[in-house]
């Protein structure tokens, strides 16, 4: 794999990511992010309840060709997870994880942002709506005076660009599956949640 940068950069946005709360961090590059046109088309079919809510998700983002055009632009790849237990994802405790992981990802950005690489841009697993704005009726991007609440942390979802995270978790060296039984009361399950951002 390339580095995203000098070594000595690369290795300091990876400490960032583990610095800010990740299981796991690597550097890729980012054609060997796989983008799928049908894995975005399941935000609409079945429409998903966060369809429409921000503009971090469809119909609001350029989606798999915006992506693409991306990946053209800007040749490298930090992508982060957060490994825990699945009965998290089931109980009060998964807006906290969600947010921690934008909270990664946007760190990761603004660093690299800092180093010189003003284009890079990330992506988290997640609608922010539902995650840092819970409780407000609307976004206030698409519904007030334009201005996100949340900046500093909500990043748009991978889902609506048709990345395909189980192919990226492999990509990485990570098992897509790290336990195979899925009962939310299951102690030992354990699953993991996902971010990238692309360096340049």
């Amino acid at each position: 794999m390339e580095a995203v940068t000098e070594p000595y950069k690369t290795e300091e946005l990876l400490q960032l990511a583990v610095s800010l709360g990740a299981s796991d961090a690597r550097a890729i590059d980012a054609g060997q992010i796989c983008v799928e046109d049908a894995l975005a088309r399941h935000c609409l079919k079945p429409r998903c309840e966060n369809f429409g809510l921000s503009p971090s998700c469809p119909p609001h983002v350029s989606g798999p060709a915006g992506f693409r055009k991306l990946q053209e632009k800007l040749e490298h790849a930090i992508v982060v997870r957060i490994v825990l237990p699945s009965a998290v994802l089931f109980s009060a405790e998964r807006r906290e994880v969600m947010g921690l992981l934008h909270q990664i990802v946007a760190g990761i950005e603004r660093e690299a942002v800092e180093m010189g690489y003003v284009d890079s841009k990330g992506f988290a697993g997640g609608s922010c709506k539902t995650i840092f704005c819970h409780d407000h009726d609307a976004c206030r991007r698409l519904s007030e005076d334009g201005q996100c609440r949340h900046p500093e942390s909500a990043r748009p979802s991978m889902s609506g660009f048709g990345i395909n995270v189980s192919q990226l978790m492999q990509t990485c060296g990570w098992p897509a599956k790290i336990n195979v039984r899925r009962a939310e009361s299951d102690p030992e399950a354990m699953t993991w949640v996902a971010g990238l951002v692309l360096i340049g």
